[in-house]
């Protein structure tokens, strides 16, 4: 396969990179098993302790690749196979879910339009650096499709369910600056400083107490469809677990000593 996406670890930060700039990284079939495939090694990887996802060229994403996705499209009427949408329970929902799911910090480095799947892996992500000249595109009812790649889930918890529904069903570009006040961006950049400054962001979770930001992550997901006293059940099992840490006990003894703790993410 062609390297659709750049893989790199250095210093904890894994750096996970979307490369079909030409196609403005259109999700064809390599691109999403490499993508899949890339997020599941670093996953996996105890040398991992953040992830960022960022792209080159002008766009982060523009979702599935229409070209591809029209020939599948006429291979399935032809075979009456029906399987083009496959690639929502074979890519787009291992992607989400590792994204989502992984119990380390991902970053999303948004450099330029985020549509479609492209749109619902940055909103999968736990912090979304997005530069000034980007926007974010549902799509989806454009094409005569229903919100996959997780956006039924990710989206109204971050914006609430009627700005959500007006997205989805009345597509439309999304500034950066609009995003940033909806709160699908957490900070918005100049784009030349897009690059610096989402690496920035990864590498100071990199470096910090990962074992408490998995917590975190779990205690998000675990809220958000639990009732209060549920939640207040799993905060005290994460904490119990947070507590018994290498990691705080790093900390608790740098706050007595009045140093900066160095995490070692454990």
């Amino acid at each position: 396969m062609a390297d659709t996406v750049l893989y790199d670890v250095t210093d904890g930060l894994a750096t996970v990179t979307l490369n079909r700039p030409d196609a403005m990284n259109a999700l064809n079939i390599e691109a999403k098993v490499q993508l899949r495939d890339t997020l599941r090694e670093a996953a996996a990887d105890p040398a991992v302790r953040a992830v960022l996802l960022t792209a080159t060229g002008r766009a982060f994403c523009v979702g599935q690749d229409l070209k591809e996705h029209i020939g599948l499209l006429a291979e399935d009427r032809a075979t009456g196979s029906g399987s083009t949408m496959s690639t929502v329970r074979e890519h787009y929902n291992p992607i989400v879910t590792t994204l989502a799911g992984m119990p380390k910090p991902v970053v999303a480095g948004v450099n330029g339009v985020a549509a479609g799947a492209g749109a619902g892996f940055a909103l999968a992500a736990d912090y979304r650096v997005v530069a000034d000249s980007a926007s974010f595109n549902t799509s989806f009812a454009g094409v005569a499709l229903t919100a996959d790649s997780g956006m039924s889930w990710t989206l109204p918890r971050l914006i609430g369910h009627g700005r959500a529904a007006d997205l989805l069903l009345f597509p439309r570009s999304v500034s950066a600056q609009e995003a940033y006040e909806l709160g699908i961006a957490n900070k918005v950049v100049p784009a030349d400083a897009l690059a610096e400054e989402a690496a920035a962001v990864a590498r100071r979770l990199a470096q910090g107490p990962t074992g408490a930001y998995a917590a975190i992550k779990e205690s998000l997901a675990y809220g958000a469809g639990h009732s209060l006293t549920e939640a207040l059940g799993k905060e005290d099992e994460l904490q119990v677990r947070a507590g018994a840490s290498e990691d705080h006990r790093i900390a608790v003894d740098a706050f007595v000593k009045k140093e900066k703790p160095v995490f070692l993410g454990r």
